[in-house]
């Protein structure tokens, strides 16, 4: 990119520009759902990035780059071991001392409280099908709060919960591992949303003498539609998982008086799956590549990539909820360093172009900090802006073209303010 930033690139100098990442993901050393869990590829998160021990120089790496915020979790269970037991006041110093850290690189937290993970007793009492992982939910965002009032204001209480429900219950992707249980997604959805208006009130009390707190949900948004305009049934069926994957959730949470609990709206943001004969054209559903350019269809390794979808969203999604916007997650698996930058940057004019337009959107977190855990995939999905050697015992990150890209527009953005 030239030194004279383009101008479709230039934001407001009080814009956060930062990365995001999540506890099972990079840190390692956890006990949850996922700690037996063996991906397709053979990985599993018991080392992960080893981010557990090596928080200080991913601080300094995130410096480096010049952002003013990150996007983290705090696992839920490092910090009870029960519902309603008091916080385990070794892992809370730690997470302390890694806020600490990013206060002295000027890197503002924003702090995930659930982000696809539960503490064995949550699990083995029947995960969020069960009413009474509210409270003991919102006993645990009261007593982080109250012991991170003066530290953190940025609250994001659930990272999608649309594809948490929807791969526990749906698609079997996630542990318990169940399919087609429609009924259970939705319940799993609507405790979610009734734990977020109560823990948004207990955020609200329990910051009172601390920081002024911003509250919001991470929503998913994948755009469903038909790969052939007059194939009905695929239009259909695209419909169908557009109301329960958005439009249903989007109305849980902040439909009506709900609205109200949230102060911003955090959107993540990928791309679009077509439907052709009610296939998903995309790589995550085993498509190959081959077939996808024959089909010419742009993906990174999970999804079709949809720039322009993406300004259309931010418009609907101002119009709709008229909240501010955080873009909580974006970014691209991919090899080709080339791909990655280029698609980064289609996103970004769109950004600009909808904010140019009125839409108030705060802040963009590139997803992700490392190459991580993918969950189901393993370690096959390459989304880091700073590679991992996961076959050196070292765990060695490595700086990317893409790292070096988003710097730049870190950099000039500081310049800026």
């Amino acid at each position: 990119m030239d030194s004279a930033l383009r101008s479709d690139l230039k934001f407001p100098g009080n814009f956060f520009w930062g990365t995001a990442t999540s506890p099972t993901q990079i840190e390692g050393h956890i006990e949850n759902e996922w700690t037996d869990y063996v991906a397709s590829d053979g990985g599993h998160c018991r080392v992960a990035c080893n981010h557990y021990h090596l928080y200080e120089q991913d601080v300094e790496l995130m410096a480096g780059l010049g952002v003013n915020a990150y996007r983290m979790g705090i696992e839920w269970s490092r910090l009870q071991s029960a519902a309603f037991a008091p916080l385990n006041q070794k892992e809370l110093d730690r997470y302390i001392h890694l806020l600490d850290c990013l206060k002295a690189a000027n890197i503002t937290p924003m702090i995930v409280l659930h982000h696809f993970s539960n503490p064995p007793w949550v699990t083995a009492s029947g995960g969020w099908l069960n009413p009474a992982t509210i409270a003991a939910f919102v006993d645990y965002t009261t007593k982080i709060v109250s012991a991170l009032k003066d530290r953190i204001y940025l609250w994001n209480t659930f990272n999608e919960p649309d594809t948490y429900a929807s791969l526990t219950y749906l698609l079997g992707g996630f542990p318990p591992f169940h399919k087609w249980r429609l009924g259970s997604y939705r319940k799993v959805i609507k405790n979610m949303a009734r734990a977020h208006v109560l823990a948004s009130e207990a955020i609200r009390r329990e910051s009172r003498g601390g920081l002024t707190p911003e509250i919001g949900i991470a929503k998913n948004w994948t755009f469903f539609g038909a790969f052939q305009a007059f194939a009905f049934w695929d239009h259909v069926l695209a419909e169908l998982t557009h109301h329960f994957f958005n439009r249903f959730v989007l109305d849980e949470f902040v439909g009506g008086r709900r609205r109200d609990a949230s102060t911003f709206l955090g959107l993540n943001y990928y791309g679009r799956a077509r439907l052709r004969h009610f296939q998903a054209l995309t790589p995550t559903n085993g498509v190959s590549d081959e077939r996808l350019k024959e089909l010419g269809i742009v993906c990174d390794d999970m999804f079709e990539r949809h720039p322009t979808g993406f300004g259309k969203l931010l418009r609907k999604l101002h119009r709709h909820c008229n909240l501010p916007i955080y873009i909580t997650e974006h970014g691209s698996a991919s090899m080709d360093e080339d791909f990655r930058i280029k698609d980064l940057t289609g996103h970004l004019c769109e950004l600009r172009a909808a904010m140019n337009d009125g839409v108030d959107v705060r802040g963009f977190f590139y997803w992700s900090l490392l190459d991580n855990f993918e969950w189901q995939f393993g370690y096959t999905k390459k989304f880091g802006l700073f590679s991992v050697d996961f076959n050196d015992e070292h765990l060695p990150r490595r700086t990317t073209r893409i790292a070096k890209f988003y710097q730049e527009i870190c950099q000039a953005a500081r310049a800026a303010s």
